[in-house]
Parts: C-alpha cells; structure tokens; sequence
C-alpha cells in the first residue's frame, strides 16, 4: 500500500473505497489533531462540504477524530472551498478542511486541508500525516476526557463570505446594466447568486438546485456549452461556469463562445499590467497552459513562469516570487491581493470589474490570445510508472518532440487523483495535433495497462 494518501489536490478516490472510507477519515482527524494541536488554548477546526449526499459520512468521521484530539470544530455546512480558505484565516482557526471531489462525479469525494493562513498545505506536512493515518500502531495521544473538543455550526458563514468578496469589487463601483447566467454545478455555490445581485446584476441562475447526486451533472465549468446556451436564449451579456466546489471558473461571452482559464488570465494580466499592478510583469501557470499565454506575455514584455498541475504549486510560485496573478488552464484564478487559492466567484468579479470600465462587449476583450491547437486524452492504466523507465514510451516520445520542433510542445503526467495517464499535443498544425496524442495514447495504453 503507497505511503501517501494525498495527490496534487488532497484525498480523493470512490465513496466507501480506499481512501475514501469512514475510518480513514476517522483516523484523518485524528492525526490532524495531533499535528495542528499545539498549547494550552482551545484549538479551532474550521470543516465545510460541497453539496455530495458522502459529506455527511466524512463530516461527522472527522469531526469525531479531531473532538477526540481535543480540538472544537465549527462545521459550515455546504459551502466554496475559497470560503474555508478564508473563514480559516478570519476566525484564527488552526486548520481548514473542505469535504469535496471538486468537479469530479457524486460518486466521489475528497478531504483537503487548509493551514492557518488559508494556505493548502506543502507535500512533507502531507506525508507526515498520511505516514500517521496508515500506520499499524499510530500511538494517538488522547488528551484528558475534560479536554475533549466540542462541535459547533455556523450559521451565517454564507454572509461573511460574501462581505469578503465583495470588498474586492470596488465600492463606487456597480454591475447595474449586466445581465449574467451563473451556473453553480449543483454544488457549494447554489446559494451565492445573490451576491451578483447585490451589486445590481441582472442574475439567470442555474445548477442551483443540488439534490445530493447531481454536482456537476451535465452542468458547471465542465460543461459551459449549457451556460452559453442560456446566455444566447436571454441575450445576456456574459455566461459564468463554476464547478462543484467553487473554485474554478470558466467563462462565456455574449455570444455563446467559451473561454478558458488561458484566456481569462491572459485578460487580468493585461489589465493589470495596463495599471501598473502586475508585480514583475510576472503571470504564474502551469505546464498545461498553452503557448499562446506564454507568447502573450513575452510580447508584453512580461513573464510566464510554469509550474507542475495544482493550484497549491501555482501558488507555492507565486509566493516564492511575490507574484500576484496566477491560474490553470482549467479556470483556477488566483488573485493574491485576495486571496490565498483558487476562487471561482472572485475571479468572476475581477472580469466584470474589467468589463465595467472597458465598457464593450467581451467578446472583443477576450480576443487576446490565439490559441494553439492543443488536444489531451485520458488513458486508463493499471500502473503509474515513471514514463523514462519505460522505452517504448521513451521512443515514441522522443519521435513526436522531434517532428513537433519548436512549433509545439507534448506533456505526459499522471494524474494526481485518478488512474489515469494524460497525454496533451499543442502545435500550430491542428492535424498533427490529434494524430500524435493518438499515437501516443496507443502506447501508453499498450504498455501501461
């Protein structure tokens, strides 16, 4: 059995499969009791869920290990997984965990931790923790029954929340005169729609109706083809697709055409340069991102520094090098200034604040970047092996990078929370694009299943 129960974005895995069983999650809060009870003073545990019917099994299994550890918990209920990130730094608690499987199926779930700065936290403070959770004899050092820990709901952490998102919009500012579709993916969001509408939006809401096993059904940041439907049907002027969890954001012009988490930064960091704001011209991505970011920013004498795929790597980067922008291809934005992770409703706001004071269609703001043909495919395997030890790969790999030249790039990596190989091709020539991730998908599928 491997010694590390985190991938690049938490534990994740089935409902009632390892890892993702009670007792895991059990023995979870346990040993995060051990790691972040530190002192005499009563210890905080901020825990929030998205909307999967799995929550109530995980919530109540770590609520029980970290009570047990002699740590209060403050449960509160659905919520994004950027609104623990920040309830965490606001109510000085000691630890967040976000009870979800982000865009991924009902079927799934996952645990994510967040330090007291509302950062998720570094490989070696993870595999601490897993070494404890996966041990034969943990030693778990119970404190004395009187100091058993208490749990708490919050209830108005929705509003707190929301103040906060809203004072990085600014205050003469108002979005009177847009009309929005906001998609909530059936999940955390379903009930923050009203922020918009606070700030004078016109707001179409869907994907708000979650019924413990529709999160991300057809709906939310995978499918924005159905937020740019409805954006067509009610002539609205830009369509928002957040996945399960919040943290992602994809966007749709008002004429129904998607723009990935590329595009949107490509637009921030234009913005921001615009003004001045971009600290050292720098934008943070990560190796998935296509070259026309990089292009981009190299034309506007910037900078785009890569990183390996998760948020936390793009924000480790961005902390390192006092950057302020950063993001995934996939529609994490991070916003420093604001934020400490991915957060899909405050990226949301910083588009429409460009939006408002450039005063034209997004549509012809969005036109930034031409991006590269680029094609990705999932390939199951059995095994995750180290792609240089094996050679038919090594072969096929070499062949493809050297009739590709320095017009396109290929990224083999595994995934960090499924059995999965992803192989991604971007090259200016569209047709060599599927004729290579082809190929090489045929090889990994041959000798890596």
């Amino acid at each position: 059995m491997s010694k590390r129960l985190f991938g690049t974005d938490g534990l994740r895995g089935q409902v009632n499969i390892f890892p993702m069983t009670p007792d895991i999650a059990l023995k979870l809060g346990l040993a995060c009791g051990h790691f972040f009870r530190n002192g005499k003073q009563r210890h905080k545990v901020i825990i929030g869920k998205d909307t999967r019917l799995s929550g109530y099994v995980f919530e109540s299994a770590l609520t029980a290990g970290l009570c047990a550890m002699g740590m209060d918990v403050f449960q509160v209920g659905p919520m994004p997984t950027p609104a623990i990130s920040f309830l965490t730094r606001n109510m000085r608690a000691d630890l967040g965990i976000v009870i979800s499987a982000s865009h991924n199926p009902f079927m799934d779930n996952g645990i994510k931790l967040f330090d007291k700065n509302g950062f998720k936290l570094p490989d070696e403070l993870e595999d601490q923790i897993s070494e404890m959770v996966l041990s034969d004899n943990p030693n778990w050092d119970y404190p004395q029954s009187e100091k058993v820990g208490r749990a708490f709901k919050i209830e108005d952490a929705r509003g707190r929340y929301i103040v906060y998102l809203k004072y990085s919009f600014p205050q003469e500012m108002t979005l009177k005169g847009i009309k929005l579709v906001l998609d909530c993916a059936n999940g955390a969001t379903y009930s923050l729609g009203n922020m918009f509408e606070e700030l004078g939006a016109e707001v179409v809401t869907i994907g708000d109706k979650p019924n413990g096993l529709n999160i991300n059904d057809k709906c939310g940041s995978l499918y924005p083809e159905v937020v740019g439907q409805r954006v067509v049907e009610e002539n609205a002027d830009i369509g928002l697709a957040i996945d399960g969890d919040g943290d992602r954001l994809i966007v749709v012009d008002e004429k129904g055409q998607v723009l990935d988490g590329d595009q949107l930064m490509a637009m921030c960091a234009a913005d921001l340069m615009e003004r001045g704001k971009l600290a050292k011209n720098m934008l943070v991505a990560t190796v998935m991102s296509n070259m026309a970011l990089e292009n981009f920013m190299k034309d506007h004498g910037g900078t785009l520094l890569r990183t390996p795929v998760g948020d936390r790597y793009v924000m480790e980067a961005m902390r390192r090098e006092g950057a302020i922008l950063g993001g995934e291809q996939s529609g994490h934005l991070i916003f420093r200034e604001y934020s400490t992770t991915g957060d899909g409703l405050l990226a949301a706001l910083q588009l429409l604040r460009i939006l408002c004071e450039k005063n034209r269609p997004l549509s012809e703001l969005s036109g930034l970047l031409k991006l590269y043909p680029q094609a990705l495919k999932n390939v199951h395997v059995n095994r995750k092996v180290p792609f240089e030890e094996v050679p038919a790969v090594q072969e096929a790999l070499k062949k493809v990078e050297k009739e590709l030249g320095d017009r396109g790039r290929v990224l083999l990596r595994y995934s960090g929370t499924e059995s999965v190989a992803r192989v991604m091709v971007e090259a200016e020539d569209s047709s060599k694009v599927e004729l290579y991730t082809s190929e090489l998908a045929e090889v990994l599928e041959k000798h890596l299943r």
